[in-house]
């Protein structure tokens, strides 16, 4: 009775086919006789069938052909420094350019740069302007000031801030792109969006707040300009408003952040703020991502306003009293709060821009 193998190679059972494939055995019983003899796993029959073939063509080795290996890969060294000074040179190059500069394919460019380098193209966010060393210099200094301040008195320190800004709001302001975003399948019909610019008609409003929410929202009569003594009306208003809705922080002492557009270091409101012994914090040009109505108020009240449209100067300032209502309190204080974060954020970048 014929044994059973249970150790094997590969070579040892193709030398078998060959032999008996020399006998004239047909693929099939010579499949059913090494089965009997090494077991079921030893070769599949379209694998018997296979090695046959080659033997009946003339091959008379009993090992597997040499493969070509991997495919040669342009991720080289010398490919990855050479894509890396081409971006040194010009930050706006394209892969194409890249790919054609050096003569290998795009997907190798595009693998280096995004995988092996950790590139990333990203568009140029717009500043509202080019600052010098004397402007960066001047933003460090009275961010190292305010911050000093404030973790010697504290939350008070904020608690005592007012800070206020005019912004126009049009009748109609059109939806971004990211608000208009839909969900829709691979196969559905490209979603558009047509073009669409803020209507003519708007109307100002000159908005003073604090922590705790919105202390008073002054609206421009048509027709009128903001002037040094239009200013000083609005300030005489927001007083009012003070004793009335924040008792106390008139005698603890008001400190008034605001930018430094022309009506508000003008003689007369400077004057007038000395009258009424109020404190100005120092803001330094050229800087609305220090102020919280530009950097946290008007941004959210724009994005409440888009893709809504109105008739009337009076609908509109419906609107606008009703989104500072709904607001909470949350909302207020984070504004303020944040802008610590700010004070920080410009010392570590030396004085140039904080973007969030």
């Amino acid at each position: 009775m014929a044994g059973h193998l249970d150790f094997w190679t590969k070579g040892e059972v193709r030398a078998v086919i060959r032999f008996l494939n020399a006998k004239g055995v047909p693929p099939g019983e010579l499949h059913s006789q090494l089965v009997e003899v090494y077991g079921a796993n030893v070769m599949k029959q379209r694998q018997v069938y296979n090695w046959c073939d080659k033997f009946n063509k003339g091959q008379t080795s009993c090992t597997d052909e040499a493969r070509s290996g991997r495919r040669r890969s342009s991720i080289t060294d010398d490919n990855i420094q050479q894509v890396n000074e081409e971006i040194q040179k010009d930050r706006r190059v394209k892969i194409r350019t890249v790919a054609e500069t050096l003569h290998i394919s795009k997907s190798s460019v595009h693998r280096i740069v995004y995988h092996t380098l950790g590139y990333r193209k990203v568009c140029a966010r717009w500043v509202p302007k080019q600052l010098s060393e004397v402007h960066k210099d001047t933003r460090m200094g009275l961010s190292l000031t305010h911050l000093s301040r404030y973790h010697v008195e504290g939350e008070e320190f904020l608690e005592r801030i007012v800070t206020g800004d005019e912004t126009w709001m049009h009748y109609a302001t059109p939806e971004t792109k990211r608000d208009s975003m839909t969900w829709k399948h691979f196969g559905s019909p490209p979603v558009r969006k047509f073009k669409s610019v803020p209507s003519a008609k708007k109307l100002m409003a000159t908005v003073f707040w604090d922590c705790r929410g919105v202390i008073l929202v002054d609206f421009l009569p048509g027709g009128e300009h903001i002037n040094a003594a239009r200013y000083c009306e609005t300030l005489d208003r927001l007083r009012s408003a003070i004793r009335k809705k924040r008792p106390g922080l008139l005698s603890s002492g008001v400190i008034l952040l605001h930018d430094n557009a022309t009506p508000h270091t003008a003689t007369v409101t400077q004057d007038w703020l000395t009258r009424q012994n109020w404190e100005v914090l120092d803001h330094p040009p050229y800087s609305p991502d220090l102020a919280p109505s530009d950097f946290h108020l008007f941004g959210a009240l724009k994005r409440n306003l888009s893709g809504q449209s109105f008739g009337a100067d009076d609908e509109l300032k419906r609107a606008v009293l009703q989104f500072f209502k709904d607001c909470g309190p949350s909302f207020y204080w984070g504004g303020m709060n944040s802008l610590v974060a700010r004070w920080d954020k410009c010392l570590n970048k030396f004085g140039d821009y904080v973007e969030k």
